[in-house]
């Protein structure tokens, strides 16, 4: 679908200049090249538990010490805002999680810490709940769209390899949408990436328009009655307008292609940064509408507490996640699993 010619850029060994152990682009390729193996539902436990493996001993080995008393004071909930801020849950939600954790235990009169700790995880869950809307009409005939963004090096590309592998698990038909026109890598990377996993590519030469891609790839979805076209977009940083502009132009693309129907617009963004993660995703949510988000490098990272502040300051939901190089490292986000392995309470 796609007959562009390798660049000199697809013979060198790396696709970026980052030398990162987790996400560098070339090693996800590799590890993308050299995985099949499929995850069973017996394994999703144990997916959540091994991966967030840094972050949970951080945040695990700090719970169990603030609650080694067997009576509970006022210490505890000193110690409880330090771990929550060292954890990157932020200013905003770290008030709100002592501010509903004190209440509860009050109400209940308890004094134990046993009992209290299980009330605290009983918070944690509150935050991470959203009211999800009704009114989203999606065209029966028209494929399923899903725009792709965020900034440079949090694994946009390799993130969006791994959600269309996981439609296809699901049964479904998926075609990628190449509008990362500024880096030759970038398509390149795409290409290849989906000749190895079986997934179509709509592309065009280097310094095209973005939104003439899509509006391609719309056109050869339809024809072709795909399922899902999900659209990689090149990175660009959330304070540059102009940036921004053409992330908008994009979308009234798309727009006119489903003027009443629903299309999802995932963010994706990066564990390892904490609270900056919140800050871009203010920025996208003040110029797109936002319908969700996939956090990358959970693996890596003591900062799994961003996720609540993406809960709770910018009502975005979290739907999946990826903790790993490998394509099965990519699961959709289930809170109480989450909860259960970052506190290591069942």
């Amino acid at each position: 679908m796609c007959n562009k010619k390798k660049s000199f850029f697809s013979k060198l060994n790396v696709f970026s200049k980052k030398k990162i152990s987790i996400t560098s682009t070339y090693q996800d390729k590799n590890c993308l090249i050299n995985s099949n193996k499929v995850t069973s539902k017996n394994q999703f436990f144990s997916f959540f538990k091994n991966s967030l493996q840094t972050a949970k001993d951080f945040f695990t080995c700090g719970i169990k010490n603030i609650f080694s008393e067997n009576k509970l004071d006022k210490r505890i909930f000193i110690e409880l805002e330090n771990l929550l801020l060292l954890s990157d849950f932020g200013i905003n939600s770290t008030e709100k999680i002592l501010l509903m954790f004190k209440r509860a235990i009050k109400k209940k009169n308890i004094t134990e810490s046993a009992i209290a700790i299980k009330i605290f995880k009983k918070q944690l869950l509150k935050m991470l709940k959203i009211t999800q809307k009704t009114d989203r009409c999606i065209h029966p005939n028209m494929p399923f769209v899903i725009l792709v963004i965020g900034i440079n090096g949090v694994g946009k590309t390799t993130t969006i390899v791994k959600l269309a592998k996981y439609y296809q698990k699901l049964g479904k038909s998926v075609i990628l949408s190449a509008a990362d026109t500024f880096r030759s890598a970038a398509i390149d990377q795409l290409v290849e990436l989906g000749k190895i996993h079986n997934i179509s590519v709509v592309c065009k030469s280097l310094g095209s328009d973005p939104a003439s891609v899509v509006f391609d790839s719309i056109q050869e979805a339809i024809k072709k009655k795909i399922d899902i076209l999900i659209i990689d977009t090149a990175g660009r940083l959330h304070n540059k307008n102009h940036l921004i502009q053409e992330l908008q132009k994009i979308n009234r693309v798309i727009k006119k292609f489903y003027l009443t129907s629903f299309y999802e617009i995932f963010l994706v963004l990066d564990a390892g940064i904490g609270q900056n993660s919140v800050q871009q995703a203010k920025i996208f949510s003040a110029n797109l509408n936002i319908t969700g988000a996939i956090i990358t490098k959970l693996d890596g990272t003591a900062k799994g507490g961003v996720i609540f502040s993406i809960f709770h300051d910018l009502m975005i939901p979290v739907y999946y996640i990826c903790t790993g190089e490998k394509i099965t490292d990519f699961k959709i986000f289930n809170k109480k699993k989450f909860i259960d392995s970052f506190l290591n309470i069942y």
